[in-house]
Formats: structure tokens, sequence, C-alpha cells
């Protein structure tokens, strides 16, 4: 994916690039719905595509703001190329000026079953944010978050790669991660890990608590305190040597914490990780509503998660928020940690990843 940030006077202007490997050319077709314009190659994609975006703008807005959207006061316009031999990509640029948010353009390209499961939720969930937040995200979490509603197939490349970066010791420390105003030279791992720091902290708490979560770290840039009162950990090494026993133990799926505290008096305790699991012994946690401290799992299902350029997969079309099927990672060892994971957290508040007030910002994913 391709990012880019301009400023002029003050609006802010963002785009979210997929990166794409072909292009076509391809006669058009337009469709309107209330918050989309779509320009397609047929009258029947550009319906598809229309209506698939207002029901994804319709999900995803209950699914993580917990109400709808309003309409925006100018449809959105939808380029899309579809072929089978396009790789899945995509843009979306919008305006931030005076706590407001204009300017949508968003550009879709792969095959169709990539853009409807992927590319398109992916792309329209930014759009969601940029409402709510109405100003940039750190861009871990915006990529990270936005890539847990792609379709599994998608989902599975990126925590791949998570597992060679970990393993070849390309991991960036969260004390660094959280703290990052540019984008690293060796970008490929903040968008593995700021998926897999996303799927991690959603399934503990959900989706509504780890929106909660950025807007309190966004307001004041203390991120080690926002951990701390939403999710229980200490500090930012804390949460990274737990997500990592999480890793090690091969993604196991977590309890909601509303789910903990309905079975806390059951004596909930952690099922071994498969018998060829080279593990260090340590427990994954997940977290209790009430003390917020870590707890120990009541499942060790292995669960697959997300990636990035999308590759043309002729698996059919799946809903995101379906349950993943199990799969079997090779994860990193506790001697294959990566160099700065027993680093000391800075105890000062930690910068935000973004910085508005730079003139332009190129990453290309």
């Amino acid at each position: 994916m391709e990012a880019r940030i301009y400023r002029a006077a003050t609006p802010v202007v963002l785009t979210f690039i997929f990166t794409v490997y072909s292009s076509t050319a391809v006669q058009s077709a337009g469709y309107r719905t209330t918050n989309f314009t779509v320009d397609a190659p047929t009258p029947q994609l550009a319906k598809e595509i229309g209506d698939s975006a207002e029901r994804w703008r319709a999900e995803l807005a209950q699914e993580w703001l917990g109400k709808q959207l309003p309409n925006w006061s100018k449809p959105c316009p939808i380029k899309a190329k579809v072929a089978s031999n396009l790789g899945a990509g995509g843009a979306t640029s919008f305006v931030f000026d005076q706590n407001e948010v204009f300017g949508w353009r968003m550009t879709i390209q792969g095959s169709r079953e990539r853009i409807l499961d992927s590319v398109l939720p992916h792309e329209v969930t930014h759009t969601i944010f940029a409402s709510h937040f109405r100003r940039p995200l750190p861009r871990w979490a915006d990529e990270g978050a936005c890539t847990t509603v792609e379709h599994r197939s998608e989902i599975s490349k990126q925590e791949n790669m998570l597992i060679e970066f970990l393993k070849t010791r390309r991991g960036i420390p969260f004390s660094n991660m959280f703290a990052m105003k540019e984008y690293p030279q060796d970008v490929l791992p903040l968008y593995a890990q700021g998926h897999s720091l996303s799927q991690f902290l959603i399934y503990q708490r959900g989706k509504r608590e780890f929106m909660e979560f950025l807007a309190d770290g966004m307001e004041d840039e203390n991120w080690p305190q926002a951990i701390q009162q939403r999710y229980g950990y200490n500090n930012l090494l804390v949460l990274q040597n737990s997500w990592m026993d999480w890793i090690r133990q091969g993604r196991p799926q977590l309890q909601l914490a509303a789910d903990i505290a309905q079975v806390a008096a059951t004596n909930v305790s952690a099922v071994a990780p498969p018998s060829d699991w080279q593990s260090s012994g340590t427990v994954v946690r997940g977290q209790d509503p009430a003390p917020k401290s870590p707890i120990q799992l009541a499942s060790a299902s292995v669960y697959a998660a997300a990636d990035y350029p999308s590759s043309e997969s002729t698996s059919p079309p799946s809903t995101p928020s379906a349950s993943p099927e199990p799969a079997t990672p090779d994860g990193p060892t506790s001697e294959q940690l990566w160099p700065a994971e027993n680093s000391e957290v800075s105890a000062t508040p930690l910068a935000s990843v973004y910085n508005s007030s730079r003139s332009t910002g190129t990453v290309r994913r």
C-alpha cells in the first residue's frame, strides 16, 4: 500500500493506496447510491460495488462505533478496475480541515472477489475512521485495524510475513513503533506488526474499546497510560512481551473481556498449545475488565490473520467476520527474539506516529 500525506495552508489530505501490479483499458458504467458513486467496467459490477460499499459502510460502522454514520454531504466517487489478472489494490483520499472531513475519493482494482471481500471493506474502514476521529490516526493502528476486515486469504499472508520478520530480527520494539513520526526504511514490519497488535487488542476487548483506546492515546500522546487504563498492561514493554507470548503460542483465539467476566468464577485455565509448537512455556494473556490484570486463555485454537498486497486468489468471497479456519504457523521460539524486545520503555509520553504539520510523506506497500 502507498500512503501519501499532503498539507496546504490548513487542510490535511490523506491517501491510502494498495499496491497494484498491472492495468487494463476498460469501458465504464456508472451507478449512484446515497454515499457513493461508482464508475466500473459494467453496469452490473457498478451496482454490485456500490451496494456492497453501502453495506460495508453500515455494517462496519456498527461494529467499530456502535452506531451508523450520518450520510456524507457529497458522495464518495469510486473508480473501479475489475479483471482477474489485476492485483488487488486501492486508494482512498480525503481532506481534514477545521474538524471536518470531506473530498472523498476512492480507486479500487483487482478481481471481483478480492475487491468485494478485501479491498472495498479495507478502504471503507478508512473512511469510517476518518469520519469518526476527524484527524489522522497512527499508521500502525489505522492500517492494522483496516486489515483485520479483509478476507482470510489476505490476512493469512500478513501473519506469515510477521513470523518471518520476527525470526529474522526485523521486528520493531513497541516503544519505537508507538513513537514513530515517520515511516521506517524497512516499512513492511510496521504494517505486519500493526495488524497483529490491532488484532491482539481487538480479540481482548472488541472493536469499540480499541477505538476508545486510540482516542485516549491521541488526546495527549501518552500511549503507555492509554494501554494501562484500557487494557491493564503496565507499560509498552509488558504489552510487547505479552503479544510475543501470544505469537509464540500460535495466535490462539482470545476471549473477549465481557465473556471472561461472566465465567471468572469458573476457574478458567489455559489449554496447552499443539504438541509440535515450540513454546517458551509462557502463558498468553487476555484481560479481565474489572481488575484489568493478565489472565490465562480458555482456548488454544490457532487462527490465521492478514496481508497486503493481496494475490489473485481464486477462493470464493467470505464475510470477514466469519471465524477463520485453524492454521499452524511456524512461530518464533524464545531463542528467536528480536534484539530490542527486552529494551527499556521510556517513562515519558511517546509522540504520535502522525505529525500532520510535516509537508509530505510517502510509503509504498
